[in-house]
């Protein structure tokens, strides 16, 4: 099933998108923000899935940090920048609604799952309840769920956006998980409406 991001992407943008975050991280912008939040959730050791993780410019950075990352994406050229940049990490290929065929690779459960990127808009259309499910099967006890996205056009490569907030609540709320916090930015700032949210939930049974 092809995902949002494949139609708006292209085959071949993973240079492109690392070259990108590249020249702003040479510029002197700080291209880590989703990285910084992650870190004020959980501690250097803990195991973290990016899901959706493109270039790898998060899970490089959280490995730098400490983490115990893995990269999961279905966009072929995104994973080859991520594995030149590092080969020693594990990158794999495959889409999140079919996370589970990948269990025996990933690893065990993990302490916190990072959809950053609007990873969770540019999925397949009608998969995101079904993603949403098996990113809260790979947590730990205690574990959390954290997504960043765009909701509206402004803040999306898309003419208008796929889903609310609230449609995104719905799924987790199905997922067996429960909000816990969300936020305008990746720098924590309190979210109180606009076209950007940052949103952690919990398993609401753990």
């Amino acid at each position: 099933m092809s995902t949002r991001w494949s139609q708006v992407a292209g085959e071949d943008g993973g240079d492109a998108y690392a070259a990108r975050f590249a020249a702003l991280a040479t510029a002197g912008q700080d291209v880590h923000g989703e990285a910084h939040f992650c870190a004020s959730l959980a501690s250097p050791g803990a195991r973290v899935l990016d899901a959706g993780c493109g270039s790898g410019r998060v899970t490089l950075e959280l490995h730098r940090r400490g983490y115990e990352v893995v990269g999961v994406d279905v966009d072929p050229s995104m994973l080859r920048a991520a594995r030149r940049a590092a080969p020693e990490l594990t990158f794999l290929e495959g889409d999140l609604a079919g996370l589970d065929a990948l269990d025996d690779r990933l690893g065990g459960t993990f302490d916190l799952v990072v959809a950053a990127g609007n990873v969770v808009p540019l999925l397949a259309s009608g998969t995101e309840p079904q993603v949403v499910r098996r990113l809260a099967a790979c947590l730990r006890p205690a574990g959390l769920v954290v997504a960043g996205f765009g909701l509206d056009a402004d803040h999306l490569p898309l003419s208008e956006a796929p889903l609310t907030l609230t449609d995104y609540d719905r799924c987790c709320t199905s997922a067996g998980l429960r909000l816990v916090g969300r936020f305008a930015t990746w720098q924590g700032e309190a979210y109180e409406g606009g076209g950007y949210a940052v949103s952690v939930h919990q398993h609401a049974g753990r």
